[in-house]
């Protein structure tokens, strides 16, 4: 069995759409191969998997974290969701822009994206639930995020009032994260 694994637009962001051996019984998958990975020079060590469940139009991020520099590879696993990655590093040619994709327990989708990027998603079905693999562990003195709508960005959620927490309803623009960045982590 392979796992397909799809370049963005975006160089270090990539789509992992793993094949699935199906029968009678059900089906079974590999959704994450570290020899793989490492084959093709993706990032492959992590160190800790998050598992969440959220209903229909609430959206959550755009998060990042700098120490120890935080990558993930998110997945659905029950319904659907809207999944994005914003590149925030410091001198990259696509500083601002973003990766967003439909994915979905049945579509079986992942988003790569390492450290230096914003990354977050927003529920498409009645209930979603997504696991993700990361590869720094969790620091709440070491993380922030972009607000989900900046303007700057462009993204076209696919809902346009969302169920937000108060920490991204208050989050601050990229470019506000740019100017406030007191060293070149995230530099490209």
């Amino acid at each position: 069995m392979q796992i397909r694994i799809e370049k963005t637009p975006i160089r270090d962001v990539y789509l992992v759409k793993p094949e699935a051996y199906q029968d009678q019984r059900g089906f079974f998958t590999e959704l994450y191969r570290k020899d793989q990975f490492e084959e093709l020079g993706l990032p492959g060590d992590f160190v800790q998997w998050n598992h969440s469940g959220t209903v229909r139009g609430v959206t959550r991020g755009l998060h990042f974290q700098w120490d120890p520099p935080m990558g993930k590879l998110m997945r659905v696993v029950r319904g659907e969701a809207f999944l994005v990655a914003v590149d925030i590093r410091k001198g990259s040619p696509t500083l601002g822009q973003h990766v967003a994709v439909t994915a979905s327990a049945d579509n079986r989708l992942g988003v790569l994206a390492p450290a230096g990027f914003a990354r977050g998603f927003c529920v498409t079905s009645e209930y979603a639930e997504l696991m993700y693999l990361c590869s720094g562990c969790y620091s709440n003195k070491n993380e922030s995020g972009v607000l989900w709508n900046d303007p700057a960005l462009g993204i076209e959620w696919p809902v346009r009032d969302p169920i937000l927490s108060d920490k991204d309803r208050n989050a601050q623009t990229l470019g506000d994260w740019l100017k406030r960045a007191e060293s070149d982590f995230f530099k490209y």
